[in-house]
């Protein structure tokens, strides 16, 4: 490969804060607002122009689809966002659970408002491109926007991107899933004129539930959700692979449907389940965008033909990015395992509860029995790197506690716990590995937060 000598320049540093938070999505937004609330200044940067990540810029309107009568659920800033969404007047009903499918363009409003409350200061449009570090601490980043390349320093950095793309640049070790088995990337999709009632009714007339799911993905259930309703269509796109309209050998076409709205807006489809790509491979990301937009379109036509009531269905809007499910996920202090969230883990250092719900690697749980296990607050600090933790998808764990924990609510549990454990750090002026649990958890629950 051929290399060029970057010549070496002084930058300006242009803002400095107590925390930075580094990335918005649910844990990133989590993290900013509760480190302000817990009394620290606090910065959140974001790479495109608006807060909320996978809800907002991907279009993931589904923020606890998990939730059932028996679901014992996270309690904390999660649960705030998606009340405060439903009365500020941008959710509906979610179709297969006791939850609200949260308006993604209206949600960049709410998350503008939340931060703004809290204090929060947020800068848009700003891509960070590395770190800053001293005696193996990071004391702030370096950043890339229309002003230029420019720097923040900050006493605590929390890791907000998704794909630890911090603790990758500042050397921390961590794993990454071989690309042939990375969760598939989707390109959500939302579509208008659709007519309500004529596509419910034949949602009723043929009924699917989760076991279907196991028709076109390899896929293991407990049993207990085979017979439970779910807003899933195949039929239409079989249909249209038998008919030539997508082709035989297309399968990554079928999946979800969420709300539908009076005006026949069908907001959240989540049709398009693409593997062999990887989120840290901007090759990658670029041939995921394409392909991705060209199957939606083959999926809006086989929904013409195939589905009643979408026979006049449009494109509406494609999500602003691809979505990710699994790329990085650091080595920390404690890796999550598969037998923790499958049996109830407890733990002393607890910063939070996520309801035993696990969707990924072919395998699906649902929370309808009331079981819980413990988010550890370990699996947020990496190795060999002070000053940092990890919020969100990226914590430390395995395949299939990584198919619990990438929820978007569980985002928000561990981006809560990073944001208090920032702002304590701070106040008692100790590094992350010394700083104290039970007033990270005091604090915790002082906001809201279910430690057991």
């Amino acid at each position: 490969m051929r290399q060029i000598k970057e010549v070496a320049r002084v930058i300006p540093v242009f803002a400095e804060t107590d925390v930075l938070v580094v990335g918005s999505g649910p844990g990133g937004l989590a993290a900013a607002i509760s480190a302000a609330r817990a009394g620290v200044k606090t910065m959140l940067v974001e790479r495109y122009g608006c807060l909320g990540g996978n809800l907002t810029q991907v279009g993931v309107e589904g923020f606890a689809w998990y939730r059932h009568e028996r679901t014992i659920d996270s309690e904390g800033i999660g649960i705030e966002f998606e009340r405060r969404a439903k009365a500020m007047g941008v959710t509906q009903q979610e179709p297969q659970s006791l939850s609200e499918a949260i308006n993604a363009d209206g949600f960049k409003y709410v998350a503008d408002v939340l931060v703004q409350e809290a204090g929060v200061i947020p800068l848009l449009h700003c891509l960070v491109v590395d770190v800053i570090i001293e005696d193996d601490a990071i004391i702030g980043v370096v950043t890339e926007s229309k002003d230029g390349r420019q720097a923040i320093l900050a006493k605590r950095v929390i890791d907000g991107s998704g794909d630890a793309d911090l603790a990758h640049y500042a050397g921390a070790p961590y794993i990454k899933t071989p690309k042939e088995e990375m969760l598939p990337v989707t390109v959500m999709f939302s579509c208008s004129g659709v007519e309500k009632k004529r596509f419910l009714e034949y949602v009723r007339a043929n009924p699917t539930t989760y076991k279907d799911w196991g028709k076109n993905w390899e896929m293991q259930t407990d049993g207990k959700e085979d017979d439970l309703f779910s807003p899933y269509l195949e039929e239409p796109f079989n249909q249209a692979r038998k008919d030539g309209v997508i082709p035989a050998g297309l399968t990554s076409i079928g999946g979800t449907w969420s709300s539908i709205t009076d005006s026949g807006e069908a907001t959240y489809l989540n049709m398009v389940h693409m593997t062999g790509f990887d989120g840290t491979d901007v090759w990658d990301l670029t041939q995921a965008e394409i392909e991705g937009r060209k199957q939606v379109m083959l999926a809006i036509n086989a929904l013409n033909r195939y589905a009643p009531g979408f026979e006049g269905a449009r494109l509406r809007t494609f999500g602003m990015s691809v979505g990710i499910r699994d790329t990085r996920k650091i080595i920390a202090q404690y890796n999550l395992t598969e037998h923790d969230v499958r049996n109830q883990a407890r733990f002393e250092d607890s910063i939070g509860i996520f309801p035993e719900f696990i969707d990924g690697y072919g395998v699906l749980v649902l929370p309808t029995t009331g079981r819980y296990f413990h988010i550890p607050y370990r699996i947020l600090v990496p190795q060999k790197v002070k000053n940092l933790l990890v919020a969100g998808r990226c914590v430390a764990g395995d395949k299939i506690s990584h198919a619990a924990v990438r929820s978007m609510m569980c985002c928000t549990v561990t981006g809560q716990g990073a944001g208090v454990a920032a702002a304590i750090s701070i106040k008692d002026n100790v590094d992350f590995n010394a700083v104290s649990i039970s007033s990270i958890q005091t604090a915790l629950l002082q906001q809201g937060v279910r430690i057991y």
